[in-house]
């Protein structure tokens, strides 16, 4: 612990934290760069608090740097905004860095700190506690449902390959609609004990389908209608549904006025050309993407970007 000494409760003072699941390390250094504290609290309401108080009693909190907002620090992000202090996104320092200096979680934390007095770290976090971050959560829920239906359809049709047939011929050529019902229906009778295993398989596999299709198509219409209620106008777009839609708000956020405008949007969904020219190459890339479901959702052309 680094005794504080010359400064007064009116100084700036900057924050720079390091998350984890169960505990988060800060550091506190003055604006001319001196580290003032370290400490640790836990990852809570109580341990937010604590963290708070402790930065007031060495000086002036205005600005704190936290990495991982989006996840382990999200918690403190928000508890660190309802106190009034401006809190910026940091990410964790290049592997070069840490080779040079070493790793533990007060370096990263020195580091989130020493960010934000640069100026290298400007990135707004999302708020992540209004409609936006309902649709995000929802979606979670939806896409593996999509998934586990996928899975589960190809178990189905993998069973029906192997069975007998007695079984498989009344069913191999059906519609999947058609055959999840009759499957689900189990209206065999007069079958041996290994046909009596597949048809009760099938059936179970055919349930299962039909209980996530019920599931992919409630979070659907939940997804809809919190869209309808943020952004309207966005479903009236040309090509743009409920999925991609969904797309594009998560990766704006509940708070959208922290991108500057249309060019930081497409630079956000990674659709803006970037220079990577070298010698005597002259080209140009995309930028790299939040998220890969907010470049495949954005409506602005990706084919090309060469001059």
């Amino acid at each position: 612990m680094i005794a504080c000494t010359g400064v007064t409760e009116q100084a700036e003072i900057i924050i720079g934290v390091d998350t984890h699941r169960d505990c988060h390390v800060a550091v506190v250094i003055s604006v001319l760069g001196v580290v003032l504290e370290t400490g640790a609290f836990a990852a809570s309401a109580a341990g937010y608090q604590e963290l708070l108080d402790w930065a007031r009693v060495i000086g002036r909190v205005e600005r704190a740097g936290v990495e991982g907002t989006g996840s382990y620090g999200a918690g403190l992000t928000r508890a660190l905004r309802a106190a009034g202090v401006e809190v910026v996104e940091v990410n964790r320092p290049n592997r070069a860095v840490r080779r040079r200096r070493g790793k533990s979680d007060a370096v990263d934390a020195e580091s989130a700190a020493r960010a934000v007095l640069s100026g290298e770290a400007t990135v707004v976090p999302k708020n992540g506690d209004g409609p936006v971050e309902a649709v995000r959560v929802i979606k979670i829920a939806k896409d593996s449902a999509v998934t586990a239906r996928v899975q589960a359809v190809k178990q189905l049709r993998s069973v029906l390959v192997n069975a007998g047939a007695r079984v498989r011929e009344p069913l191999e050529e059906l519609p999947l609609p058609q055959l999840i019902v009759l499957c689900a229906a189990e209206v065999w009778s007069g079958l041996g004990l290994a046909e009596s295993a597949v048809v009760h398989t099938l059936g179970r596999l055919a349930g299962r389908i039909q209980f996530l299709e019920a599931e992919i198509k409630d979070a659907l219409k939940q997804m809809t209608s919190l869209i309808q209620q943020t952004a309207p106008d966005l479903l009236q777009m040309q090509g743009i549904g409920p999925d991609s839609a969904a797309a594009l708000l998560i990766a704006t956020g509940d708070n959208p006025e922290r991108l500057r405008g249309e060019a930081s949007f497409a630079a956000l969904c990674g659709t803006s050309p970037v220079e990577a020219s070298s010698g005597k190459t002259s080209r140009r890339r995309l930028s790299e993407p939040s998220t890969r479901s907010s470049r495949a959702a954005c409506p602005l052309p990706t084919t090309s970007c060469n001059p």
